[in-house]
């Protein structure tokens, strides 16, 4: 008996020793995914010889062989279009450089029932799961090449990333740059991870950094510095783009920072954007905005900081925006609802669709135009339930009377852009025209300059409640100007007069001075 427990116990003592090496440390029994170097199947790194063929024949043998990791070592590697494939890790090394041809033949149509058009891609995917691109290496698509002429949306620019209805894919640690169109492209796909990505595309038209249409995505550490939108979501199918979250990110571009829309057929929900920082983009060559737009006081600068915008029909629904600062920006928040979609609904009209449940808060923002905040429906069709809270805005004022007495078209079927209705609008901080239960809480303003706007013009508004506002000395004396509105409540803003409610006559208008004195006008 004694022997038999002696043993027992060497066995056990063995057993628990096996996993541990002579230092002491746990050894893993993970297995290292097997390496296909592309140098072993031909590619050469002399940034002349075309290397597709190459380079796809390593990505078809490590797929044949259930999945691995294809390796671009140091070296400059051209290439066209080359297909990931289902458990495919594309790593490239560093000092590896991926560098797109500039001959258009090295980039094959990929016809797709999901998209038509525009399916140009240096790295393309479609239907496969499990993929994933990695290391500290550079893609570069040299979009600035005269090849891809820079005309816009020219369906012969490929993009550098394109997956469509991909499963599990990541993209991390890489670099982007200089791509002819979009850089990526995330179209119908599900559990997308897109972490510690540099991205710098100045180079064509159509360059938006990330371009989001899919579902249970997140996005996270990555620098996004391009000439069009930085962070773009879409809604291109009937399908919601939907379960986003973007984090810890830096944002610039000569367009729009942050942006849902404009293809929004389908919708937006449940969207998370937190600790991001809008900047300057490091150049503008085909913009130029200061030249082109009256009131724009720097030589670069973005278009919208936040810009949500349904113009499709379809619904905007669970936006969340919070711990966000801006600098450059002309207008730091646009949110839109239009209609320039060609479908009827049941009376024979056409039919906008919906934006509701907006929350962005906690925002510092130093804008350069006047073009303000705005917040806009359709008549008939509102904006509703937006929240904005704890926000700090420096602009720039010079507003005039001329400015504040714009009659502001409505543009229902136009593209949606701040500039839209003009190079100013009415109100100096807000424009909101269209909408339903609103809430400003926690607003202030600074300003260099006076200005002759009044703080807030609304037009056809209901239930809105305004908690401590505040605002610069030098803004005009004009607190507000509110039309054809109905239960605007004010809290907050001055001592021994805890709530304001005003209703306007339906032809008429009221009139809020900094004194907080009411008067009422005919329109």
């Amino acid at each position: 008996m004694k022997i038999k427990s002696l043993l027992w116990k060497a066995c056990c003592l063995l057993l628990f020793a096996l996993p541990f090496s002579l230092s002491g440390k746990l050894e893993t029994t993970a297995k290292v995914p097997k390496a296909y170097n592309i140098l072993a199947y031909g590619a050469i790194p002399d940034g002349k010889k075309v290397n597709t063929k190459n380079i796809q024949e390593a990505i078809d043998e490590c797929a044949k062989n259930n999945g691995g990791r294809v390796v671009v070592p140091a070296g400059k590697f051209i290439t066209g279009t080359i297909y990931l494939k289902s458990k495919v890790n594309l790593y490239l090394e560093k000092g590896a450089v991926l560098s797109g041809s500039t001959d258009l033949n090295d980039y094959p149509e990929n016809s797709s029932p999901v998209f038509e058009g525009l399916n140009l891609s240096l790295v393309f995917a479609e239907n496969v799961k499990d993929i994933s691109i990695s290391g500290t290496g550079l893609i570069d698509g040299n979009g600035d090449d005269p090849v891809f002429e820079r005309v816009d949306n020219n369906p012969r620019r490929p993009k550098i990333l394109f997956f469509i209805g991909c499963n599990n894919i990541v993209v991390s640690n890489i670099a982007l740059k200089n791509s002819a169109f979009w850089v990526q492209h995330y179209l119908a796909c599900d559990k997308v991870e897109i972490k510690g990505i540099n991205v710098y595309s100045h180079s064509n038209f159509n360059n938006d950094g990330i371009d989001i249409d899919s579902k249970n995505v997140t996005v996270s550490d990555c620098v996004i510095n391009t000439d069009d939108d930085a962070l773009c979501f879409k809604s291109d199918t009937r399908f919601p783009c939907e379960n986003v979250k973007v984090s810890n990110c830096v944002l610039s571009s000569n367009c729009n920072a942050i942006k849902m829309g404009t293809a929004s057929f389908g919708g937006f929900k449940n969207i998370s954007i937190t600790n991001c920082e809008i900047k300057l983009p490091s150049e503008d060559k085909f913009r130029n905005w200061s030249t082109k737009i009256s009131g724009v006081t720097s030589s670069i600068s973005t278009l919208a900081g936040i810009a949500l915008e349904i113009v499709d029909g379809g619904f905007m629904d669970g936006i969340h925006i919070s711990s966000i600062k801006m600098t450059g920006v002309q207008t730091p928040v646009f949110i839109k609802l239009g209609n320039r979609r060609p479908g009827k609904d049941k009376d024979g009209n056409p039919s906008p669709g919906s934006l509701k449940n907006v929350f962005i808060g906690n925002v510092q923002a130093k804008s350069n135009s006047l073009m303000s905040n705005s917040i806009s429906g359709l008549p008939g069709y509102d904006v509703e339930h937006i929240k904005l809270e704890n926000f700090s805005f420096d602009i720039p004022g010079g507003g005039t009377k001329k400015d504040a007495d714009r009659e502001i078209p409505e543009n229902e079927k136009d593209y949606p852009e701040n500039r839209m209705f003009g190079f100013s609008l009415p109100g100096s901080g807000f424009y909101i025209r269209h909408a339903k239960n609103v809430v400003l809480k926690n607003i202030k303003f600074l300003s260099a300059k006076k200005d002759e706007r009044p703080l807030l013009f609304f037009e056809d508004v209901k239930n809105v409640s305004i908690d401590r506002l505040e605002a610069a000395e030098q803004l005009n004396e004009w607190f507000g100007k509110f039309v054809k509105s109905d239960n605007i409540r004010l809290t907050g803003l001055a001592a021994g007069r805890k709530t304001i409610t005003i209703s306007t006559r339906p032809d008429g208008f009221t009139t809020l001075d900094r004194g907080l004195n009411s008067k009422e006008g005919k329109n």
